[in-house]
């Protein structure tokens, strides 16, 4: 399996107080757990991401949880009040305890 790669967009700049909306997906195939392997018949491991935080200046903005029913390579789509400029900080956690980050900076005129 490849790496996951977690791919964001954010507005560059924004007007003071201005609601931006945010934009994530990450590549990950979303193992649930319960599909068996076609040559041995055993069951494949789960390995989904279940847990998703997006933080501006290290303030929590935007969560969630993710069960096995999501679908391979999860779409996001959410919208935050920018009153500062600052960074967004997004993390995925994987099953197997691997974390995926990323940043991207926004202005404010």
């Amino acid at each position: 399996m490849a790496s996951p790669k977690p791919r964001v967009k954010v507005p560059k700049k924004a007007a003071q107080g201005e609601v931006i909306t945010i934009k994530t997906l990450i590549s990950h195939p979303m193992e649930s757990g319960q599909r068996k392997d076609k040559k041995t018949g055993e069951l494949i491991p789960r390995q989904i991401i279940n847990k998703f935080t997006c933080e501006f200046n290290g303030q929590v903005v935007f969560s969630c949880d993710m069960d096995p029913a999501v679908s391979a390579n999860p779409y996001m789509e959410f919208s935050a009040k920018v009153n500062e400029p600052g960074t967004f900080k997004f993390t995925w956690v994987d099953d197997d305890g691997s974390v995926y980050e990323t940043e991207k900076k926004i202005a404010v005129e």
